[in-house]
């Protein structure tokens, strides 16, 4: 594989945490790199970016970039990625892809490939308001496409599913929407640089995985 250093980018509901397992799996030296989970981490071991961070998501403030740039470029650090990483969640921004070019060119490193993973707007909507979520194991489920056995039960541990508040169909466009305005000058961006490749969202789990296969040579 050629591209080692990747951003993962796409809307909610895209299907980008699944397909980043499989992107891992055929590039096991590769480090996963999830901006959700560096926030649980720091959170949860009260470091000083995480209380930070606390400061003003207490608040109902977002995070500011540079609390968010700090985490990830932390974790960028050999030798856990000379083998390469998948940044899934970041950057959100023209300021924190221009902060992260920054320091990697810093570092005499650069971001290979970013993978564009395109699905239509009432797509995403059907998607994500049909999640439910297991309130005991937080198994997910899909009214349409992976429905639980008995109605509002999880098959695992019997538990009680649940929709989230920002699942449903208003909340979800209106996440939609945010990426619209934030997110989605990225793909100008980096289209610019030459450095993004698109790949089509719709079918099933393997067939996006097949079309990013081939887009990254993999």
């Amino acid at each position: 594989m050629t591209a080692r250093r990747l951003i993962l980018l796409g809307p909610p509901g895209a299907g980008k945490g699944t397909q980043a397992k499989g992107i891992l799996e055929r590039t096991p030296a590769a480090v996963h790199i999830a901006s959700g989970d560096l926030f649980r981490y720091h959170q949860r071991e009260c470091t000083p970016l995480g209380l930070k961070a606390a400061e003003y998501m207490s608040q109902g403030l977002l995070v500011p970039d540079e609390i968010t740039v700090a985490m990830v470029l932390e974790r960028i650090q050999p030798p856990l990625t000379s083998e390469g990483f998948l940044l899934d969640g970041f950057p959100r921004n023209l300021h924190q892809a221009r902060a992260l070019d920054e320091a990697l060119e810093g570092r005499g490193l650069r971001i290979d490939k970013v993978i564009h993973v395109i699905v239509p707007i009432e797509e995403l909507v059907k998607r994500l308001s049909g999640r439910l979520i297991c309130r005991q194991c937080q198994t997910p489920y899909h009214v349409d496409n992976a429905p639980p056995q008995k109605r509002d039960v999880c098959d695992s541990c019997g538990g009680q599913l649940y929709q989230r508040e920002d699942d449903t169909a208003e909340a979800v466009r209106v996440r939609i929407q945010v990426y619209q305005d934030e997110t989605r000058p990225l793909v100008d961006y980096y289209k610019q640089v030459n450095k993004l490749v698109d790949v089509d969202g719709i079918g099933t789990v393997e067939d996006v995985g097949q079309r990013l296969s081939e887009a990254l040579k993999i």
